[in-house]
């Protein structure tokens, strides 16, 4: 699958969720869609440090949202 493949616009749910995720731990500075700044050049641990935290809300969140619909389920 090439990169333009996955690149979701600014109305796409993924990226709302991501949106949502990063203002509420307070991230959104950090989020691609809101910072047009080159990032190439920042060692990964500085990537790392800004973004990670949002994946990381955002994997606690689907794992959540995954055991309340399996506990729905019994």
């Amino acid at each position: 699958m090439s990169s333009k493949m996955r690149k979701y616009g600014p109305d796409h749910p993924w990226t709302q969720f991501k949106m949502e995720c990063a203002q509420d731990i307070g991230h959104q500075q950090y989020v691609k869609e809101n910072n047009d700044e080159y990032k190439g050049n920042l060692p990964s641990r500085v990537n790392g440090e800004q973004g990670g935290p949002i994946g990381g809300e955002m994997v606690k969140r689907m794992i959540q949202k995954a055991k309340n619909e399996m506990g729905s389920l019994q």
